[in-house]
């Protein structure tokens, strides 16, 4: 039985219980014993009514049936007197019977007492059977002494089993008057022996000598039951055996005992005969009076017993009751201490600590001694408990408070960090811009670009400390952006930008203030779905209008996520976590869920159908707006028939889908216009905007923010020339080449006019509203030259995974 992890209360129940069970235990057990001899004392009565006066009444029918039937064995005819004696032995039996048969007898009496009853009923049983053989004299006279002697001898054992009396004094009394009854039995039997001789005339063989040692046991008897009997008592004995009838009786008695030689009696019949009866009497009703006077001794001290016994289980039974009423009100007031104390703990562990851990993040003041408070609980050992727990809650909201301030702390040095991170990124994107504009190589520009692309992812992962501190980027918008601008300027900020195709984009605006965290937010998915698929596969990003906002999706062909996998990443979105820095290798995931918690966004992953994963960004209704206005395409400047209204439906390379823009008309100018690349220079998909925030213009940059996105394009200088190597002797050119020149420079006037009324001219499917980073010189469009696509650079394949991370 493991009592270790019983409660308390299921404890000090088993330590009480114990105790006073045994005590209750112990209180019945010694009232029990005290009991039993106040009920034996006060049966007293009971035995005495109902076996001792009517078994001695029988004893002495027995006695006088006894003489009467030796002597009519001694002589040769019949008595009447012994048929009229066995009438009243007969119903002396009979009396006798109905009272041990009875229901008080049988309960007052023990088990030894009912055995010796009993044995007194079988014995006389067998009295019609003794009568038939003395009156058919088949028996002589000491055969008839010994028949009636053994149903005395009965009786008197049933009288020595009443004597079994708690009081000594009261017991040895009951036996003395039982020993007393016994020598007037040994009277009896010198009486009938005497009879019989003097019926007959001698004594018969052996007769004389059972006369004398009858005589001699009577005597003996006598005195030592005497000697047991109360000062009182041997005092009335005393004046009894000095009566005229116990001297006569005693006298004849001592001629009886001398020896004789002639066989015959030496006393006269009618003298021993009167003084036998009278003597016999008189003891009859010594023994009698002093049985009555011992019961009525016995009953008052059963009265005197049982009072005790009262006042003893009385107040064994308050002891008991007050020991359980005590252990009660200990055991209840340690259980309320001790759940009290229990209870404090658990209200610390569960509730306070984790409420005040939860307000000092939110940057809340805490009071350590209000949200502590002591608990009194007394000065034993339980109100030290009380104490030493309150120093220890004390001391763990203390720490919680210290872990907060210290977690504060490091969040307000990551965000200085951050902000001075972005500070410099911006800075260094304002001097990439100006030295772009001043650089004349292309192959330096290219380099260029990708200095600035790198330079924008940077600022996207100086941005991410910013959202783990707990604040917000220092990107904002003013007027609404639409959704494809979004959407590129997302793009923009990954590094495997070409492997993304933007497919179909209904159209649509996003208000100003959350255009930069959703930019982020699509960015890290992006950047996400291109990381843990192949190289060679493609990522796609479709956006539609949804009855409660707009809904996009972003899917990739990767290795696929676990169903638990998906479940722990899907919860981490939807409840925007508190950062763990344990979880680091898990960084996007908090700042994606950081992202859609601040506006209200949802985002959810699923398996894609071709074994990757779709990330499922739906923007609420109250961020989505109509699409902001734009203007015609530059390339279609200049013509009579342009529309301000049109939006041509132009495929980007790679399925990146563009949004043409305009600039209100200026006068063109010459030196805006690029020259034209030299023959064969590679081209390459140009990638997505950067998404430069509105803080980010300088005074010597123009402003490229048509509809609420950055937006830059490489440029070059009129006198810019490639590089190549210069011989003294020119090549000479084919026609086809004369005419591509031809053409080229025909479009980069187009495009210098162009650039006269807006700095920024989209060169093609890939125009974007970001920087445009390529890897060579960009070729130039116009209305008869288009850029052939070109397959992108070969990328290294990523380490294959089994987990998506954002």
């Amino acid at each position: 039985m493991k009592t270790r992890d019983w409660p308390i209360r299921s404890k000090l129940t088993a330590l009480v219980v114990a105790p006073v069970t045994a005590l209750l235990a112990l209180w019945m057990f010694a009232t029990t014993l005290t009991f039993g001899p106040a009920l034996n004392l006060l049966s007293a009565r009971t035995l005495l009514y109902d076996l001792g006066r009517p078994g001695e009444t029988v004893v002495t029918e027995l006695q006088r049936e006894r003489r009467l039937s030796v002597v009519q064995l001694a002589g040769n005819t019949e008595l009447p007197a012994l048929a009229e004696q066995r009438g009243r032995t007969d119903r002396a039996v009979a009396e006798l019977r109905r009272r041990v048969d009875g229901e008080p007898l049988r309960d007052a009496a023990d088990d030894p007492l009912e055995t010796r009853i009993d044995q007194l009923v079988t014995a006389l049983s067998a009295l019609p059977n003794g009568r038939k053989f003395i009156d058919e004299r088949k028996v002589d006279r000491a055969g008839a002494i010994g028949l009636y002697s053994g149903m005395v001898s009965a009786a008197f054992q049933a009288f020595a089993g009443m004597a079994t009396l708690t009081d000594p004094d009261i017991n040895r009394q009951a036996l003395a008057l039982t020993a007393l009854g016994r020598s007037r039995e040994l009277l009896g039997q010198s009486d009938a022996l005497l009879a019989g001789a003097l019926t007959a005339g001698r004594f018969a063989e052996g007769e004389h000598t059972q006369l004398v040692q009858a005589i001699g046991n009577q005597r003996w008897l006598t005195e030592s039951a005497v000697a047991d009997l109360p000062e009182s008592s041997r005092v009335a004995y005393q004046r009894l055996t000095e009566s005229e009838a116990f001297t006569r009786l005693r006298s004849m008695q001592d001629a009886l005992v001398v020896p004789n030689r002639s066989g015959r009696p030496t006393v006269d019949a009618a003298a021993w005969q009167a003084s036998q009866d009278a003597v016999q009497q008189q003891l009859r009703d010594f023994e009698l009076s002093e049985a009555d006077a011992l019961t009525d001794r016995s009953v008052p001290m059963a009265v005197r017993i049982l009072v005790r016994l009262a006042a003893a289980g009385v107040l064994g039974l308050v002891a008991v009751v007050v020991s359980v009423l005590v252990a009660l009100r200990v055991g209840r007031t340690l259980v309320r201490r001790l759940s009290g104390v229990r209870t404090a703990a658990l209200e610390l562990a569960e509730h306070r600590l984790p409420d005040v851990v939860a307000r000092l993040r939110r940057g809340e003041q805490v009071d350590v001694a209000r949200e502590a408070p002591p608990l009194e609980y007394g000065h034993d050992e339980i109100g030290e408990v009380g104490r030493a727990f309150t120093e220890v809650q004390r001391t763990a909201v203390q720490a919680a408070v210290d872990e907060v301030t210290l977690r504060r702390g490091l969040n307000e040095v990551f965000l200085n960090i951050a902000r001075r991170s972005q500070s410099l990124v911006h800075r260094q994107l304002h001097l990439l811009d100006r030295m772009e504009r001043r650089s004349e190589d292309p192959d330096e520009l290219a380099e260029l670009f990708q200095v600035d692309h790198l330079a924008t992812r940077l600022r996207r992962h100086a941005e991410d400390l910013v959202i783990l501190a707990g604040s917000a980027p220092g990107r904002g918008w003013r007027n609404p952006v639409a959704m494809v601008d979004l959407i590129r300027g997302a793009i923009s900020e990954v590094e495997a930008y070409e492997r993304v195709d933007v497919k179909a984009v209904h159209p649509a605006g996003v208000l100003g203030r959350s255009v930069g965290d959703i930019i982020h937010l699509l960015a890290e998915l992006v950047e996400n779905a291109t990381a843990f698929s192949p190289p060679d596969t493609r990522v796609t990003v479709t956006g539609a209008q949804v009855a409660n906002g707009y809904a996009l999706e972003i899917t990739d062909q990767g290795l696929g996520m676990s169903d638990a996998a998906l479940e722990t990443a899907n919860t981490r979105l939807a409840s925007s976590p508190e950062f763990d820095p344990a979880q680091s290798a898990r960084l996007g995931l908090f700042v994606v869920a950081r992202l859609a918690a601040r506006h209200g966004v949802r985002v959810r992953l699923r398996p894609s159908g071709e074994g990757g994963v779709t990330a499922v960004v739906l923007v609420p209704g109250d961020l989505v707006t109509t699409e902001p206005p734009a203007g015609p395409d530059p390339a279609t400047l200049g013509t009579a028939s342009a529309d301000p209204s049109r939006r041509p439906a132009r495929t980007a390379r790679r399925g990146a889908v563009t949004r043409p823009r305009t600039r209100p008309p200026t006068v063109p100018s010459a030196s805006t216009a690029p020259p034209a690349p030299p023959t064969g220079a590679p081209t390459s998909t140009i990638p997505p905007a950067n998404g430069r925030d509105e803080g980010s213009a300088t005074p010597d940059e123009p402003d490229d923010e048509l509809d609420g996105l950055p937006r830059r394009v490489r440029r070059r200088t009129p006198t810019a020339q490639p590089r190549s190597t210069v011989t003294d002797t020119p090549s000479p050119r084919s026609p086809e080449e004369v005419r591509q020149v031809m053409a080229a420079l025909q479009a980069g006037t187009a495009r210098g006019r162009a650039t006269a009324i807006t700095p920024t001219v989209p060169t093609g499917p890939a125009a974007s509203t970001g920087p445009a980073v390529s890897t060579g010189p960009t070729v130039p469009t116009g209305p008869a030259v288009e850029a052939a696509p070109t397959d992108p650079p070969t990328t290294p394949e990523p380490p294959t995974v089994t987990e998506r991370d954002a």
